[in-house]
């Protein structure tokens, strides 16, 4: 049993980790604070049985085959999960996961996310569920933008203010998280209310787009109108979520001439540059000389585009069109110059992996002013998926059993080869800043290869930061 600042907690004990799930850190989001900053939660009287997940955040379904959330679980969805090698021990480094999910869905207590393994490398490691879809990102008139931001940043303060208590650190707290949670890192180094909560980043595959205000109310209009014109406020949360997806499935996709680049994603949600939440976009913002007193790990995969490509049936948009809308001035020419046995195909999966996650993680490092390493996974261990979106995720937590490991990486006998060498390296830079490998700099562009046989490379992927490097990644709308 566990005393932290809102009353007593009880967890449980699997082969010498200590779990607590389901805390809370914030108040119901919904009645009178939906929409609102998260706001403390209540002190609770007696002990709180700790040993099962909290309610996900409202949300489509993840996948095909994931049952649909429902209201029935509870809307009291704000809670953190805690693994501990020693809650009786004191100053264990900490590292706080944020999952993805394209800012529309996402939960904590995906098996992938099981924070043991990483734990019994000797770190502290923390889940948290925080607001997506609408309820997260949705801009709604007189709230706040970027919900779910703000709940990483009251998770983060609930980290501070509790976790000596689980044998962790609260000076040596690692951020970390891959996709749209690796947006939100990118997110948290880039906003003062985030400066003091966190030593340190990993940013695994960060997204490149961010709305203006603008665009993000424009898709709420599209939203609202499919809920009959009622306020948000008013639409119970299941109708929104249905909505939403509805705008992004049917309204957005193959439509750039209304909606811009975000039709080749697509998604409804994404982080608002509003200028109070969030001031600036992570690449600006960094440049700026924000967190500059936090070390970074940005990576990405090869073959970032091959998931989405696959499970799209393989279907392509014609290159030219797409390199017009998508890429800086004569990229086309670039790439084709650089790649010249590379089928149209093989184009539009590169240029769709570096307009999303590439080279919007490749930039992040290029803008940090402080430390940074970087790194690329090639591991290809199936000719279908090959290094693609989320191997990383499996291979990070070492979930080695999971069904998107599985999916993923096949039966290669390699698998537990490449994810001791994450969980080795992210381990490592959480205790000491060092994750195993020569930092990185503009100039030789040092990246780290996780592959069967790691290496240290100059700039891979050059012909793409030389399409790039010159535009950055600006608010769509």
């Amino acid at each position: 049993m566990i005393k932290i600042g809102a009353g007593r907690v009880r967890g449980s004990e699997r082969d010498g980790i200590s779990v607590f799930k389901g805390i809370p850190f914030a108040k119901t989001p919904f009645g009178p604070l939906r929409f609102a900053a998260p706001v403390p939660p209540e002190p609770w009287d007696g002990v709180l049985d700790a040993v099962r997940f909290g309610p996900r955040p409202p949300q489509p379904p993840m996948m095909p085959g994931l049952p649909a959330w429902s209201p029935d679980e509870g809307l009291d969805c704000l809670t953190v999960n805690v693994w501990t090698p020693d809650p009786g021990g004191s100053g264990l480094p900490v590292m706080v996961w944020i999952y993805g999910g394209a800012y529309r869905s996402g939960c904590a207590d995906l098996p992938v996310y099981d924070g043991a393994t990483l734990a019994g490398h000797g770190a502290v490691v923390v889940t948290f569920n925080h607001r997506v879809g609408m309820e997260g990102y949705g801009h709604v008139p007189g709230a706040p933008d970027n919900r779910g931001l703000l709940d990483s940043v009251a998770a983060l303060r609930w980290v501070q203010d509790n976790i000596a208590a689980f044998g962790g650190d609260p000076g040596n707290v690692t951020v970390f998280g891959e996709s749209a949670g690796a947006g939100a890192v990118a997110c948290l180094m880039a906003m003062p209310m985030a400066d003091g909560l966190f030593r340190r980043a990993i940013a695994q595959s960060v997204p490149g787009m961010f709305f203006t205000p603008a665009h993000a109310a424009r898709v709420t209009e599209s939203i609202v109108r499919r809920t009959g014109g009622a306020s948000p406020y008013d639409t119970p949360a299941e109708v929104l979520v249905a909505a939403a997806e509805a705008v992004a499935t049917e309204e957005i996709p193959g439509k750039p001439r209304e909606w811009g680049s975000i039709a080749f994603a697509p998604i409804a949600f994404a982080p608002v540059v509003d200028g109070e939440v969030l001031p600036d976009t992570p690449w600006n913002a960094l440049a700026a000389g924000a967190s500059r007193d936090v070390e970074l790990i940005a990576g990405y995969n090869r073959d970032e585009y091959r998931m989405f490509h696959v499970m799209g049936g393989g279907r392509f948009d014609d290159v030219g069109r797409a390199m017009r809308i998508l890429a800086p001035a004569g990229a086309e020419r670039a790439y084709r110059e650089a790649y010249p046995q590379a089928s149209d195909e093989d184009l539009y999966v590169m240029l769709l992996s570096d307009w999303m996650f590439r080279m919007p993680s490749s930039q992040l490092a290029d803008a940090h002013t402080g430390t940074s390493f970087v790194y690329e996974l090639t591991w290809a261990p199936t000719p279908v998926f090959r290094a693609c979106h989320g191997l990383d995720v499996p291979l990070t937590f070492g979930a080695l059993d999971d069904e998107l490991a599985q999916m993923l990486a096949g039966e290669s006998p390699d698998l537990p080869k490449l994810s001791d060498q994450f969980r080795t390296a992210w381990t490592a830079f959480a205790a000491t800043g060092e994750p195993g490998w020569p930092r990185y700099d503009t100039a030789s562009a040092t990246t780290h290869l996780f592959d069967v046989e790691p290496s240290d490379v100059n700039d891979p992927e050059a012909p793409s930061r030389a399409v790039w490097s010159a535009t950055g990644f600006s608010p769509i709308g």
